[in-house]
């Protein structure tokens, strides 16, 4: 029985010294699987140390200390544990917030962004502030008060508007009372009295429209012809004239050519007078009888100007009948 009681308490220390063990290396692993951070805000709302720690919606910690920032007494210090490999970033930040709207308030983390560098354990987290419920109450009151001013400003402009509502329907009422309305059917028989007195003239002046409009279509079709044979008229002037020109130029440069010669000879005959003075009673009876075939020949050119290029002469013209 002794040797049992022993062997029994032996087993006992050797189960206390295994469960020892386990829970010292248990408790190890745990704290070394954890990193610190730290976070500050203006308003804690509640937190306190143990509040869970959310990474995009995913519990990854807790709050180990709440405690004014002992530097800024203004903001709320928060120390949190968040496990070993949490992908916090520099565009994380930390906001107080809640699962549901009756459950304790929590550490809401956000994911941030995959190309921000990573924090390191013991740095600090962004933070954004919360409403806090005060001054949610404090802007429902502030709205109350402006949504009251503004169903006094409504109340009053539907009153206003209800007054003049009631003048315009007083003042329709006088239009369309029974003096108006008689007036108006008088208005209108009289309308219709001068319709009816006006409806033969009407009638008429509509057939002498229609007439006048056919005595025009006459004209212009009688007037067709009359254009197209003074447009044949025209064409044929334009041919004449037309072929007239080629001649016509063709006697003036030959005129011009003639006259061009005599000044060239007239030219000559004045430069062998001033070279020959024992001569001069000849030339000069020779230069009187070129002027003198000169005169004949201008004379006849003037007359005939044709006969410079044509052979024959062209029969007179005929006297019109």
């Amino acid at each position: 029985m002794k040797t049992e009681a022993k062997v029994g308490a032996f087993v006992i220390v050797c189960a206390a010294i295994l469960l020892a063990t386990v829970y010292r290396i248990s408790s190890s692993q745990l704290k070394g699987a954890r990193d610190s951070y730290r976070t500050y805000l203006r308003y804690a709302g509640g937190l306190q140390p143990g509040t869970d720690v959310l990474f995009g919606g995913i519990k990854v910690g807790l709050v180990t200390a709440v405690r004014p920032d002992a530097q800024d007494p203004t903001r709320i210090e928060v120390t949190l544990d968040v496990k070993h490999g949490t992908p916090l970033n520099a565009n994380s930040v930390a906001k107080l917030g809640s699962v549901t709207l009756v459950t304790s308030p929590v550490i809401s983390i956000s994911t941030g962004s995959n190309d921000a560098p990573r924090l390191p354990p013991g740095g600090v987290i962004p933070s954004q502030e919360t409403i806090s419920v005060d001054d949610t109450q404090r802007k429902i009151v502030a709205l109350a008060d402006s949504a009251r001013s503004l169903l006094d400003s409504v109340r009053t402009a539907v009153n206003n508007v209800t007054g003049d509502a009631r003048v315009l329907m007083a003042n329709m009422n006088q239009v369309v009372g029974r003096p108006n309305q008689q007036h108006i059917q008088n208005v209108l028989a009289n309308a219709d009295a001068m319709i009816t007195r006006l409806s033969p003239k009407v009638d008429q002046i509509g057939d002498e429209v229609a007439e006048l409009t056919r005595n025009a279509n006459i004209v212009v079709g009688k007037a067709g012809p009359l254009l197209e044979n003074a447009n044949g008229t025209v064409s044929n002037a334009n041919n004449v004239i037309t072929k007239l020109r080629d001649p016509i130029q063709t006697d003036l440069t030959d005129i011009r050519t003639t006259l061009e010669e005599a000044r060239t000879l007239i030219a000559t005959l004045n430069a062998a007078t001033r070279a020959k003075d024992q001569n001069l009673n000849e030339i000069i009876d020779n230069v009187r009888m070129a002027t003198g075939n000169l005169n004949e020949l201008t004379d006849s050119l003037k007359q005939r100007p044709w006969s410079l290029v044509r052979i024959k002469q062209p029969a007179d013209r005929k006297v019109p009948k």
